[in-house]
């Protein structure tokens, strides 16, 4: 089916099946895309599509459907749950709203970082407590700046490690990189640690833990993994994060400055199958010894 679309979002769906999938057509979009149609419900993911483009169904339901394309161009104009609550901004004006307790809504997809430092136990260990945990301080600071200027907002801090959410992929990528880069050129004890890092993409469940906005579910619980396998210096993604055409589109224009690995792997609370990651380093960084 050819498809000549103007730019914006649009959703697909049947009179028979609930839900729908949702795109967006843009410039730089996939110039053919297939999906398939079962009576599951339908992925949550947006691919962007070209504005030419052609779109392949594959009919997996068992009866005849009638497909409807809508834009929705009303959206153009609005803000999800998952956009508003990921920036900063909103998080320091309005701090004290939150949801009543017990009640979770979905925000849609997002990007989620979590970092942790290499280096911090022998830094305590070498400088003792008052001097590492000035210096751990500090990392903060570089982090939260690399964050709020790719409006990402970050969510909590845990100890050596945070965690942040984006509403793309992209910019998620782009504020590890800066954060390393800003670490690395750090002068004295600072300068010897390492950020690790990893990003997964998908759904959120929003509520509110300790009187704050937190977020829930699987997407959450894969980044943390992905930041586990994280050796410092590097920054491990999630196949959908490395398969984002943004992302593809900046690894490309960095790919000479970019050391990258692939790898599979089982991971905890995930057994059911293994998992695609990419190991991601800026070659120019000093790696953990």
């Amino acid at each position: 089916m050819a498809l000549g679309l103007e730019g914006g979002r649009y959703r697909l769906r049947t009179l028979r099946l609930p839900g729908g999938r949702y795109l967006v057509a843009g410039p730089g979009g996939a110039a053919s895309i297939h999906l398939p149609m079962t009576d599951a419900t339908w992925p949550g993911d947006e691919p962007t599509v070209a504005l030419q483009s052609t779109l392949s169904l594959d009919n997996r339901t068992g009866e005849e459907q009638l497909l409807i394309l809508e834009r929705l161009a009303f959206t153009d104009l609005a803000v999800t749950g998952a956009e508003v609550t990921a920036l900063q901004r909103f998080r320091d004006l309005f701090a004290s709203e939150a949801l009543r307790p017990g009640e979770r809504i979905s925000v849609g997809s997002l990007a989620v970082l979590f970092t942790d430092l290499y280096g911090s136990t022998q830094l305590y260990n070498k400088t003792g407590d008052a001097t590492a945990f000035g210096q751990v301080m500090r990392h903060f600071d570089y982090l939260k700046k690399a964050i709020a200027d790719h409006d990402g907002t970050l969510t909590k801090t845990m100890g050596d490690a945070i965690m942040a959410v984006f509403r793309r992929p992209v910019d998620a990528v782009q504020a590890v990189f800066e954060a390393q880069q800003a670490l690395a050129a750090a002068k004295g004890e600072l300068g010897q640690l390492h950020l690790k890092a990893g990003i997964h993409f998908g759904h959120a469940i929003a509520v509110t833990m300790n009187d704050r906005l937190d977020y829930f579910g699987s997407t959450i619980n894969m980044a943390a993994r992905l930041q586990g396998l994280s050796r410092g210096s590097d920054l491990v993604l999630s196949e959908v994060v490395y398969g984002d055409d943004e992302v593809a589109a900046l690894l490309n224009a960095t790919a000479s400055a970019l050391r990258v690995e692939d790898f599979i792997v089982d991971i905890r609370g995930f057994e059911e199958q293994e998992f695609s990651l990419r190991r991601l380093a800026l070659k120019h960084l000093p790696v953990p010894e």
